[in-house]
């Protein structure tokens, strides 16, 4: 009977198990992975980073009310260079006469407010050509992502192929896909860079196809069970897959590393299992403090943060499923192989480095409670922004170019869109009277402005006489419509007491005559029947946009930038106005500038709040992992110290850094970066008790550089690759944001983490603490294999190497080394040679 202890009974069973059936896990993986490779196109992808603000926002309940309420029509700012006016002015008519396309004019766009001449004073002129460019505005038949908006668009790009032109819009411009395809370049070059620290960092060639087939397996999975979540953010979408990845390749290189070390005295198969079984308790560890990181995002009010977090933990636990199961089967089928393409190390050694840390000691760490200091205070300084409009990226779309082009020569918009209840007319016609009236406003439109025909608004009540004249039909006709319009609103007293004095607001009167035309009570020669079907079409596009079913809506055009304290401080005269006509608790105020001032109160709350428990969440993983208060206060000293000096930079150099690359970033810095300074601190704890203090520092960095190196090169060069690649201003941030952090995280865990480890040794050993676990005594017989320390008694013939004492008698041959017994080792010490 064969028996192996010194493992846990159930850890030894898995791994027995998965090392023995390998090749049933490898056809599991294989029809998981075909699944996967299908399941990932399931899941949907929002570009829109307002619907992930918190339900009680103004923002979301707004564009919630306006999704339900209104039709917003897509929109095109078109810029055509190089041409004059006489051209512009054509090329405006093609495009209006284009299917899908409502209307296009020179100038800005007023939704809807369509009129029939072209400006002609010199300062509307400037409006829309200045130099030679012309700038047309285009209103599409449908919504951004309807067909109709999106094969017009692709016919206005054929029309003005022949000329220089950029067009300002979201039809048509689908992020996500951008964003894909950036993406995909980025893993090829970081493929490339990993496989390289790998080359550096590996003892054998054969070790780098299976690390890169574990890794392709975890990120195809997770890819491929997105789907259940139903919808992820873009950001989520894009950068997971690297920053899986950078984050999760440490649990391969554990498995790996400790399989060669096994293998030296034991078989391939035992050492497999001997791997396994021992590397599931470690690599679960190192993951708690990236999960706990992680899991800190999860509590953001701003949901982006749970959406990522949650993508990115689930991306860990299949990291780990992959090295736990898919990687010991690869290790098997690589084994002879990595044992013929063995290569001599390429790290070097750094006792140098070590010594040099040693003897600095007291300056560096002196010398870092001071720029401990500084940089907490500098990272208060960080000009945080909430929009696109003041980030600047490495690259540029083809879109963002044309945006950018056309608001240099032509200015940015800042529209908002107002929401008031319906039906008072003379209330709203006052509030946009009181709007215009401001400077900080261009233009304040809604329905009760709208001029249609002979400076009547689509709100003004006519008498039949008025309606008559400006629609140029019969008087009696119009007053038999008249008749019928009061007869259906049971309002019998004016048709008793004369219709000359009944007034109807026109756009009511105008859709009932429609559709008493419509249905034949009427008849209309041809032309009349053309420019009423026309006057329809506005007015009915009008009324789309701007009359829902409980609210209408104002639109608001302000000369402000997007974003800043004016703009927010305005944005509270705008509700003091409308507050003066209708209920505060009715009114609601949407726009970019709103979306940033709800992003910004959030971001209040949120920054502190993923402070706080990612740093709980860790501690208390340090906690139980070490059994020592003083070490994880040392050690989050030194990760929280990285983050501070991290956010400095931008406090000193005052470039705009995104509000949500701040938070992802100091979440992740926190759960990985910290696995650093663990590596080293673990070492240290093992190393002190067999050789001096200084001389275990030394060893410590010596054994830590390897891993430090692999995962904070490999995270770092996916950050600058993120950064320097993609086009998308938020993720640039993260990508820039984490490459810098991860560097200074390496720097200090390498030179100034050691110096505090040895300085404050005693802090840590005076605050440790024992957590006691009962023993279980195992009795086995016959045949026994041991892996591990074993305490107790044996009776039998020992065959193996033995590193510890003996109370008993002792009774073989010494094949290796020495023994020495008690009294021989008191006499050694008392008389040294």
């Amino acid at each position: 009977m064969n028996k192996e202890v010194g493992q846990p009974p159930v850890l030894e069973k898995l791994a027995t198990f998965i090392v023995d059936k390998r090749n049933l896990i490898f056809f599991l993986y294989a029809c998981a992975l075909i699944f996967c490779l299908f399941s990932r196109n399931w899941v949907n992808v929002c570009n829109d980073i307002t619907e992930y603000l918190p339900d009680t926002t103004e923002t979301r309940q707004g564009l919630t009310l306006m999704d339900e309420e209104f039709t917003t029509f897509g929109t095109a700012r078109v810029m055509v260079a190089h041409v004059t006016a006489d051209i512009a002015s054509d090329l405006s008519e093609q495009i209006e006469q284009i299917e899908g396309v409502s209307a296009a004019s020179l100038g800005e766009s007023t939704a809807g407010a369509n009129t029939e001449d072209e400006p002609e004073t010199p300062e509307e002129i400037e409006k829309y050509f200045k130099g030679a460019n012309a700038l047309i505005s285009v209103t599409f038949e449908g919504e951004e992502n309807d067909e109709v908006s999106l094969a017009a668009m692709e016919q206005i790009k054929a029309l003005l192929a022949p000329y220089d032109y950029y067009i300002d819009s979201t039809v048509g411009n689908s992020q996500a896909d951008s964003l894909a395809d950036e993406m995909n370049i980025i893993l090829l070059v970081a493929a490339a860079i990993v496989i390289f620290v790998l080359l550096l960092t590996s003892r054998s060639y054969a070790e780098i196809p299976v690390l890169l087939c574990t890794f392709i397996a975890a990120a195809i999975l997770n890819m491929g069970t997105n789907f259940v979540f139903g919808e992820i953010s873009f950001v989520s979408n894009s950068v997971t897959v690297v920053l899986q990845l950078a984050l999760a390749i440490d649990y391969a290189i554990i498995m790996l590393h400790r399989f060669l070390e096994e293998r030296t005295d034991k078989p391939d198969r035992e050492a497999c299992i001997a791997a396994v079984s021992a590397a599931i308790p470690s690599i679960c560890a190192s993951s708690l403090t990236t999960i706990s990181g992680l899991a800190a995002m999860m509590f953001m009010q701003f949901r982006i943060g749970f959406d990522m977090g949650s993508i990115l933990i689930k991306a860990i636990l299949f990291s780990m499923l992959s090295v736990f199961t898919l990687m010991p089967g690869l290790l098997m089928l690589f084994s002879k192989a990595m044992a013929k393409t063995q290569h001599r190390s390429f790290i070097p050694k750094i006792d140098r480095w070590g010594r040099l840390t040693l003897r600095l000691r007291h300056i560096g760490v002196l010398l870092f409670a001071v720029v401990l200091v500084a940089a907490f205070l500098l990272s208060n300084q960080c000009p945080y922004v909430y929009s696109y409009t003041k980030l600047e990226t490495a690259r540029h779309n083809d879109s963002q170019i044309a945006q950018q082009k056309i608001n240099d020569m032509f200015g940015a918009q800042n529209m908002m869109a107002l929401l008031v209840p319906k039906g008072d007319y003379d209330s709203e016609k006052a509030l946009l009277q009181r709007l215009e009236a401001y400077d900080e406003v261009d233009y304040a439109m809604g329905l009760s402005n709208v001029e249609i025909m002979d400076g009547y608004t689509l709100t003004d009540a006519l008498k039949p006489r008025q309606f008559a004249e400006m629609t140029d039909l019969d008087y009696d006709l119009v007053c038999l419509v008249y008749g019928a319009y009061a007869a259906e609103k049971e309002e019998y007293g004016q048709i008793v007491g004369g219709l000359d004095d009944y007034a109807v607001p026109l756009m009511d009167m105008f859709f009932f005559a429609y559709d008493k035309v419509e249905e034949g009570y009427v008849d209309l020669d041809e032309d009349k029947q053309a420019d009423l079907d026309n006057l329809y079409k506005q007015l009915s596009d009008a009324r789309e946009q701007l009359l829902g079913e409980h609210y209408t809506r104002l639109l608001i055009s302000l000369t402000l930038p997007e974003e800043g304290e004016e703009t927010f401080s305005f944005l509270q005269t705008i509700h003091q106005e409308a507050e003066r006509f209708y209920d505060p608790e009715q009114v609601y105020l949407v726009g970019n500038s709103t979306s940033d001032y709800d992003l910004s109160v959030s971001f209040s709350r949120d920054n502190i709040l993923i402070s706080v428990l990612s740093v709980v969440f860790v501690i208390l993983v340090l906690l139980g992992t070490f059994q020592s208060v003083g070490l994880p206060v040392l050690l989050l000293l030194v990760i929280q110290g990285s983050i501070w000096i991290n956010f400095a930079f931008p406090g000193v150099t005052q470039e705009p850094i995104f509000f949500m690359s701040y938070l992802i970033v100091t979440a992740i810095q926190m759960g990985a970066n910290i696995d650093y300074a663990i590596v080293i601190s673990t070492w240290y704890n093992e190393l002190k008790d067999t050789m001096p203090k200084q001389e275990a520092i030394v060893q410590a960095l010596n054994l830590a550089f390897p891993t430090v190196l692999t995962s904070g090169s490999i995270l770092s060069a996916a950050g600058f690759l993120i950064a320097q690649i993609t086009t998308e201003p938020s993720i640039v941030g993260i990508g820039a944001c984490l490459c810098r952090g991860t560097l200074i995280s390496m720097f200090l865990v390498m030179f100034i983490l050691p110096q505090i480890l040895y300085l404050g040794d005693q802090i840590v050993e005076r605050t440790r603490f024992n957590i006691k676990i009962p023993e279980v005594n195992r009795s086995v017989s016959g045949t026994v294999y041991v892996n591990g320390r074993v305490r107790g008694r044996i009776s039998g013939v020992v065959d193996a190497s033995i590193h510890g004492v003996i109370h008993g008698d002792v009774s073989g041959v010494v094949e290796t080394g020495a023994y020495q017994t008690e009294e021989v080792l008191q006499i050694n010490e008392e008389n040294p040679k």
